[in-house]
């Protein structure tokens, strides 16, 4: 199988993605400690890590809470309870600036590394928050970049592809694809704000948008609410 490296935050859409790139990859998987609040989404993808047999769990730290800037890496609280019609009208204060180009970046670097030629990031557009490095546009202009600032791409001898599989579609379509690819969501964390034994709040974006997932897609929640 060729390689591919899996940007794997240990939540629902993340490790959907992981599901999905195993059938035909052998994975190396990214994880970042970057400062965020929910620090129990790290241990979720070391179980989804090790579930899913990948070659090789990268976990890199770095701290963003040095720029700030954002509900989940400052002393900010997290909204809650908004209506999906608040949630689509403006970019919220938990997007972290230029996370997902920084993620990407480092994604680029290991595929340099370890020779892979796909990087598969859980990116959606359809129910999401309203993150702008989540559309299409941005994982098609990274790519174009990636591909003009490296080696590999420069001289042919290792171009990359961001994957984004998910990106067009609805949770329910996630969810449904996970279960088929035998995801135990139980075991993912996507809150917020969740209790540090990794409950979730049940009220931030994250929360109510996975449970709206879960309700249209006609199968049990099987989150764990504090």
């Amino acid at each position: 199988m060729t390689k591919a490296v899996v940007l794997l935050s240990g939540g629902l859409d993340s490790t959907t993605t992981l599901a999905i790139a195993r059938r035909d990859h052998a994975v190396v998987a990214m994880s970042f400690r970057y400062g965020q609040r929910h620090g129990p989404e790290i241990d979720a993808a070391r179980k989804m890590a090790s579930r899913f047999a990948v070659e090789r769990h990268v976990i890199v730290d770095i701290d963003l809470r040095t720029f700030g800037g954002s509900a989940l890496t400052a002393d900010i609280a997290v909204p809650k309870d908004r209506s999906l019609d608040e949630m689509a009208g403006e970019i919220p204060i938990t997007y972290v600036p230029a996370r997902n180009t920084i993620f990407l970046s480092y994604a680029v670097a290991l595929a340099e590394v370890v020779s892979a030629r796909d990087i598969f990031i859980g990116v959606n557009a359809i129910d999401y928050s309203g993150y702008p490095d989540c559309r299409p546009e941005f994982i098609e202009a990274f790519e174009r970049t990636a591909n003009l600032g490296t080696r590999g791409g420069v001289d042919g001898s290792n171009p990359v592809a961001i994957r984004a599989p998910l990106i067009q579609m609805t949770k329910a379509e996630i969810i449904r694809t996970g279960l088929s690819l035998n995801v135990d969501y139980a075991d993912t964390v996507s809150c917020y704000d969740p209790t540090d034994d990794g409950k979730a709040c049940g009220r931030c974006d994250a929360c109510q948008l996975r449970r709206k997932g879960f309700a249209d897609a006609g199968v049990p929640d099987p989150t764990r609410y504090a």
